[in-house]
């Protein structure tokens, strides 16, 4: 607490780091008085006040700004002797000081405002809730539902386009020309079975026998080409 001298019998006032009961106020109003004697009261108490804030700054940086500062020591230079020494021992009274400047009324009208915005956001998105839980039971429904027979059938659709790649592939069609002339070497083979046994006459034979035979060397040259294109 400062220290204040109006005369030499007047009894000094206990310092706030010796006592509990000042612990409430902030660290910049709490310090050892170390000036000589002002020559007038207001001058007094707004070098102390200086002192303090200079004494105060390296241990716990201020955020306030020069303007600002500036501003509370025009209001304090205002006061007398009896009102700083009231500011400092009495709780309400500081209390009541410091709400009443205006950096201090910023600053809460700034905190009520953000507090109002807070609250209306929280407002808003409690009553959003039923809409949410809503579109939440509609994504589930669609996922347990149509979601599956969507991949059901593009499961499908993937399986046939795989088998269709597969059976229009080179190697596949190579192996199904290789079976055709497979097939048409063995009923060349039964037609002249056929003729030995004479289940066949003669006419007939060559007629079928030229067909099969046609249709075999046929397969066997589109064969041959297709191996050969393959390869190269």
């Amino acid at each position: 607490m400062f220290k204040f001298w109006g005369s030499q019998d007047q009894q000094p006032q206990p310092r706030p780091q010796d006592g509990s009961s000042q612990s409430w106020y902030p660290p910049s109003v709490v310090s050892s008085p170390n000036s000589s004697r002002p020559g007038t009261p207001s001058s007094a108490s707004s070098s102390s006040f200086s002192s303090h804030r200079t004494s105060d700054r390296p241990q716990s940086p201020s955020n306030v700004s020069p303007a600002e500062a500036a501003g509370i020591i025009a209001v304090l230079k205002d006061k007398s002797v009896d009102e700083l020494r009231k500011l400092l021992s009495d709780k309400d009274a500081y209390h009541h000081f410091l709400l009443s400047l205006d950096q201090v009324k910023l600053q809460n009208n700034l905190r009520d405002e953000l507090r109002k915005e807070t609250l209306e956001l929280a407002r808003e998105n409690l009553e959003k809730e039923p809409r949410i839980m809503e579109l939440r039971n509609q994504c589930r429904i669609i996922r347990t539902t149509e979601l599956a027979a969507a991949q059901e059938k593009l499961n499908e659709l993937e399986r046939k386009k795989e088998e269709t790649l597969r059976f229009y592939s080179p190697q596949s069609l190579l192996q199904r020309l290789q079976d055709a002339m497979n097939k048409t070497e063995e009923e060349s083979e039964n037609l002249h079975k056929q003729l030995l046994d004479r289940d066949v006459d003669l006419g007939t034979f060559v007629q079928k026998y030229k067909k099969l035979r046609t249709t075999y060397h046929r397969r066997a040259l589109i064969h041959l080409s297709a191996k050969t294109s393959s390869i190269g």
